[in-house]
């Protein structure tokens, strides 16, 4: 144990002095380097941003309106009816669009329902076992400038929607 703590205080450390080595073995000016990745990560965040404040304030707006509570409720009696815990449902409609988010609506449920209860235990299977997939697709294909997704937006959501239904079958069947 003390092993895992000293080697975990000086990895980093450890590895920043490889990379200084290697490109002083190499004869790379690191330190330039540093600064050309810099000033591209600059770039690639400016290219970035009007994508990332347009998708939260999406969100926003639908937390703020009351669509998502008044979707959560039209959808609540279907879902009851499968045996999904409509508690849940908020996580599986922001999950898709925003990390934070959905990791809000998570530590709420958690809050409410506590860890170990059953709606608990599917809400942290589902945000562990899905991905923002709108997020990504705004950012990543935002970053290279692709304007048709083509399949990714309905490949991305039917991935999610299948990992929520197998976050929620495990635990049935695990939980009971």
């Amino acid at each position: 144990m003390k092993f895992l703590s000293l080697l975990s205080s000086w990895l980093i450390p450890l590895f920043v002095a490889a990379v200084l080595l290697a490109g002083w073995w190499k004869r790379v000016a690191v330190f330039d380097e540093f600064i050309e990745g810099s000033k591209e990560g600059l770039q690639i965040t400016l290219t970035l941003l009007p994508y990332l404040v347009s998708m939260l304030i999406a969100i926003e707006i639908l937390s703020a309106s009351g669509a998502l509570d008044a979707l959560t409720t039209v959808l609540a009696p279907l879902l009851n009816w499968l045996g999904w815990p409509p508690e849940t449902i908020p996580l599986a409609l922001l999950r898709p669009m925003s990390n934070s988010g959905s990791l809000a609506v998570t530590a709420d449920i958690l809050r409410r329902f506590g860890p170990d209860s059953f709606i608990g235990l599917v809400a942290s299977t589902m945000q562990g076992s899905t991905d923002t997939t709108l997020f990504i697709i705004t950012v990543y294909y935002g970053a290279v400038g692709i304007k048709k997704i083509r399949h990714s937006l309905w490949a991305g959501l039917i991935a999610d929607f299948t990992a929520m239904l197998a976050s929620l079958l495990l635990c049935k069947i695990l939980i009971g």
